[in-house]
């Protein structure tokens, strides 16, 4: 059994209306794995949170480039990204933070994977 399949106090970050999430939310609701939902785009998310988070995963992978509302920035905004860079865009626009997240075990998820789900939440 995993350790994020252990642990009782799972977060599931998001947007209540993307299309992954609802996606992540299905998978996760009929295999009976319980979380509670924060939606980063109605309520925020915290500076140090995602410090935190770049800390763990990398800039790179939680800034969503693919999305429509960083592709729509001025490519003044799009060039020498770093990780400073990314935090200020995402604080500033939370939809360009990849999603879901999903905090709880040792290890971040960041985006939905149904493969990479069913390890983490094995035996659940």
């Amino acid at each position: 059994m995993s350790v994020m399949a252990k642990v009782s106090n799972i977060t599931v970050h998001g947007i209540k209306a993307c299309g992954t999430m609802k996606k992540a939310r299905a998978w996760l609701d009929e295999r009976g794995v319980g979380y509670s939902f924060h939606d980063y785009k109605t309520a925020g998310v915290e500076r140090s949170t995602l410090e935190r988070w770049v800390t763990e995963v990398g800039w790179e992978v939680l800034l969503n480039r693919a999305g429509t509302t960083f592709k729509k920035l001025p490519d003044a905004s799009k060039h020498g990204l770093d990780a400073e860079k990314a935090i200020a865009l995402m604080l500033a626009q939370p939809s360009m933070i990849k999603r879901p997240v999903v905090e709880g075990g040792e290890k971040l998820i960041v985006g939905f994977k149904p493969d990479v789900y069913a390890v983490a939440f094995a035996g659940t």
